[in-house]
């Protein structure tokens, strides 16, 4: 089967797919078309437009486009069916005797399109009708020519297998790591002194916690599918009658394990520095964090340094006056400026787009990283979907906003495959990532390292000492 291009190259500046098949305008009705790019489409010309022929295969960016968008209007399990059903009933698939060059010219085109969807979203198939249908019409292609087509299609199968299971597994480390945290949430309660661990003395090099930070990064942006920067804002389409299961589609749990894993980490720096006693272990404990911060900004890590620099801007933090007295801000500074949310963020944007740019022509897996803030990143597919119909009056999907949309996804995707060039380093990872504090035991470290300076600060104070310690 032909190896797929990278994402990076699926798209032109403009954001529609350089080719998308002009020959097919003519005999493909419901389509709509300027200057080569398809802006908009009846949802069953759209489908049609999927489906291979012998003569015809659907360039990648449309099938990413429309695999990705589809799920606002149907399940992707419909989806499966109906392109499944063309597919046997466009090429004859169920008639007896069938014709073994037919099915040669028209099975590997069947087969990859199969192949793309499966590596690209494999998280559909956690649903036991795609498998099903996916299932039924590989049989179907593997039985013209089982020598020829039967080794492709178990291939196929066992790597959408791997896939989903690796994905199982991931996601009950994810569920032991709550669990750990709510634990160690308990032995606060009765034992505060005995998790106090100073960061700097699990790894005094903030450079190998930057980069132990972005092996994190990398690890969980690889489970996020592309599909659930769409779920989260899937709706009932007003024209399908289909009232059932909407909720079902919504899946984005990897999406959402990624944004509490940044308020982990914001956590993590914010208790790290309000937990020693002195002023002057606090005070390096921050500038501890504005060094890893630093490597984090030059690495690509615009998500942890982002989370650091939110860490450090907690209140519990920030109305540390006297520990603030005793460092040099100058560096935090200046990254604090590169983060600044004025002009829509247009510092961090800018030095985003750099990155990106470096990525392209980087000839090591170091520079190719390029993590983005997160939660940014959210906020601009979901403006963009905010923004624009996804039908126009007529009633034809607009396909010129998905085009933008999985551009953007798009980006995502290369980025999330970059492999961390460093190895995982257990010693520095395991005591601190399941460290994690409540904020109202964050408050309390707080007080404790500088005194409450007001009624409202000293009340608070009483309060929870009486909840977290049993103390009065």
């Amino acid at each position: 089967m032909p190896q797929t291009p990278p994402f990076a190259a699926m798209f032109d500046s403009s954001g529609y797919s350089r080719n998308l098949y002009q020959s097919k305008e003519d005999n493909c009705g419901g389509l709509s078309y300027h200057d080569n790019n398809l802006l908009s489409g009846s949802l069953e010309a759209l489908i049609q437009h999927l489906v291979p022929n012998i003569d015809y295969y659907p360039d990648r960016t449309y099938i990413f486009t429309f695999l990705l968008s589809s799920r606002l209007f149907m399940h992707p399990y419909e989806l499966m069916a109906k392109v499944c059903h063309l597919c046997i009933e466009q090429q004859r698939l169920s008639e007896p005797g069938l014709d073994k060059n037919r099915i040669r010219k028209i099975a590997p085109k069947i087969l990859q399109l199969l192949t793309e969807w499966t590596e690209t979203f494999p998280y559909d198939f956690r649903d036991e009708r795609m498998m099903r249908n996916l299932k039924e019409l590989a049989q179907r292609i593997a039985s013209g020519d089982e020598q020829m087509y039967w080794k492709n299609v178990q291939h196929l199968l066992q790597n959408l297998i791997r896939k989903l299971a690796t994905v199982s597994q991931y996601e009950e480390v994810l569920a032991k790591i709550n669990a750990t945290s709510t634990d160690r949430l308990t032995v606060l309660k009765t034992k505060p002194q005995s998790i106090q661990r100073d960061i700097i003395t699990v790894c005094n090099d903030p450079y190998a916690l930057a980069q132990q930070l972005t092996h994190i990064e990398l690890e969980r942006l690889n489970y996020i599918g592309p599909e659930e920067f769409v779920q989260a804002f899937v709706q009932k389409d007003p024209l399908d009658n289909d009232k059932s299961c909407y909720g079902d589609r919504k899946k984005t749990r990897n999406l959402e394990a990624y944004v509490e894993w940044f308020n982990r980490l914001s956590y993590l720096v914010a208790t790290e520095i309000c937990m020693p006693v002195k002023k002057k272990h606090r005070a390096r404990v921050i500038e501890y964090f504005i060094d890893v911060a630093r490597e984090c900004f030059n690495i690509g890590n615009f998500n942890s340094l982002m989370a650091i620099i939110s860490g450090m801007n907690m209140s519990p933090v920030s109305r540390l006056k006297k520990t603030w007295a005793k460092v040099k801000t100058a560096k935090f500074d200046i990254l604090e400026h590169q983060m600044d949310p004025s002009s829509n963020f247009y510092n961090y944007r800018t030095a985003l787009r750099g990155a990106t740019q470096r990525s392209l022509t980087a000839h090591s897996n170091r520079g190719k990283i390029v993590i983005p803030f997160f939660s940014l990143l959210i906020k601009d597919i979901y403006f963009l979907n905010e923004g624009c119909a996804n039908r126009l009056p007529n009633g034809h999907v607009n396909f010129e906003k998905f085009w933008e949309l999985a551009k953007q996804v798009s980006e995502f995707m290369t980025w999330k495959q970059v492999e961390c060039p460093c190895e995982r380093d257990g010693k520095i990872l395991q005591p601190n990532i399941l460290y994690l504090l409540l904020i109202a035991a964050l408050y309390l470290a707080s007080y404790e390292s500088e005194s409450p300076e007001n009624h409202i600060e000293k009340d608070r104070w009483k309060t929870l000492r009486s909840a977290l310690l049993g103390r009065v």
